[in-house]
């Protein structure tokens, strides 16, 4: 994602001041250790963000990451009409948007190809006002992650598509109605944009094979909360009678299990000692049983977990990312670093993105033995990784080679600061709270 022009977030996110240039640099060898609160869950945070577009009344969002998406988001947000007003007292962070000038503005173009989830506007815009016209999304290059079930989905509920060079317009001036919605695969993107347009359309909507998330639960959860009726939250059908208005509500949002699993490996791969607080490991599904297999140790606390590194070690083990409950595909990367100083060896196969291992090359600057046939990642691991000059491609990627760099001899550096800057609330900071000896430079 290109860097957006700061001030401009600044405007609509005053607690977002972080330029997103330079580098990240950590000299490696250091144990982490200490507490740490999992942020709220980014994935969760922006379709709860939308929708406060579905209502005249305030939303009430706590616990939102301090993070670029979520700084973004509330620009789009407010360029449309949404009121957005923040409470910064505390650790966590507190939004309130409102909905009630919705269509006073126009949405900002360059910021949504900037960002996949900004996609979830259409639903609830078209729900809201019967027509909504924007730019394709953009995100993390981690391959193709079409539109296609979106916009199938709100033709079955009556709307008509337009595509252009670059963009797309929905309309439903009668406004939208129920269906039954099967989708090829459990999309998240596809399941929560649905479902937001069915909050308001008129009679019952069944989407068949939805996404079972955590953070489809999340929406879905706050627009009951809203007043919406949803039923099967959790299962692959979600049955949404539509109601005529939506109120206001409080919500706080899910912690994020991909930061909490990407904490577990920190810890690991240092042979350091975290707890890890605010989240229920429950939510790692697959990844739970899979980082136990791989030598990862976690006992509960009540609150959280306390994480560190097997009697035995870390052990090769094979994973195949599936959608929840399986293996989160936002934790492949992660799970690789892990691996690379693994005894053994170990097969990853990435299932649901074909051009998600593109750390892979900067993981074998650092010293990692990979090898890649098609979707299937071969880790042999090794007795030791070098820090280098590396580049994060996304998000998960960025954490990874952050992961490996903690565990390398000598110092890496990561360009691409800016995918952490999307995904992880004040990564440098409350890392380096817990020992690692981790800086930001400018560039």
């Amino acid at each position: 994602m290109a860097s957006p022009n700061v001030v401009r977030l600044r405007r609509v996110a005053p607690w977002w001041s972080v330029p997103s240039q330079g580098a990240i640099v950590i000299d490696g060898g250091r144990r982490l250790a200490g507490t740490l609160a999992i942020a709220g869950a980014k994935n969760a945070a922006l379709p709860l963000m939308i929708a406060s577009i579905l209502s005249e009344r305030p939303l009430v969002l706590r616990n939102l990451p301090r993070i670029l998406d979520v700084a973004v988001l509330a620009n789009i947000l407010e360029g449309i009409g949404v009121s957005v007003e923040w409470d910064e007292r505390g650790d966590t962070l507190t939004g309130r948007f409102c909905g009630r000038r919705l269509g006073s503005g126009a949405i900002d173009g360059v910021l949504v190809t900037r960002m996949r989830a900004s996609f979830l506007v259409a639903g609830a815009m078209l729900a809201r006002l019967g027509r909504v016209a924007l730019p394709l999304p953009g995100g993390d290059a981690i391959g193709l992650r079409p539109v296609d079930f979106h916009l199938a989905g709100f033709r079955a509920m009556g709307a008509t598509v337009s595509l252009d060079a670059g963009g797309v317009t929905i309309a439903a001036p009668r406004g939208l109605r129920g269906a039954r919605i099967v989708l090829p695969s459990p999309s998240v993107g596809a399941t929560e944009n649905l479902m937001l347009a069915a909050t308001l359309a008129r009679g019952e909507t069944a989407i068949v094979n939805a996404a079972r998330e955590p953070e489809v639960g999340d929406l879905a959860r706050c627009l009951v909360a809203m007043g919406a009726q949803i039923d099967g939250v959790g299962t692959d059908v979600l049955r949404i009678t539509g109601v005529a208005a939506l109120d206001a509500a409080n919500h706080v949002v899910l912690a994020d299990r991909i930061e909490l699993g990407t904490f577990m490996c920190a810890a690991a791969i240092t042979d350091g000692d975290l707890t890890l607080t605010g989240a229920d490991p429950a939510l790692l599904a697959a990844a739970g049983p899979a980082f136990a297999a791989a030598g990862i140790a976690a006992t509960g606390t009540g609150d959280g977990v306390r994480v560190r590194r097997a009697s035995g070690g870390l052990r090769g083990i094979d994973v195949v990312t599936q959608p929840f409950p399986g293996f989160a595909t936002d934790l492949q990367a992660q799970a690789m670093a892990l691996l690379c100083r693994a005894e053994g060896a170990g097969v990853i196969t990435e299932t649901l993105f074909e051009s998600r291992f593109r750390h892979v090359p900067e993981l074998q600057r650092m010293g990692a033995n990979i090898r890649v046939v098609g979707r299937n990642a071969m880790i042999r691991g090794v007795p030791a990784l070098h820090g280098t000059a590396v580049e994060a491609g996304d998000v998960r990627a960025g954490a990874a080679l952050a992961i490996a760099g903690f565990s390398a001899a000598g110092t890496t550096t990561i360009a691409g600061v800016e995918h952490f800057d999307r995904g992880y609330d004040r990564f440098v900071e409350r890392l380096a709270r817990c020992g690692a000896a981790i800086r930001r430079v400018a560039g």
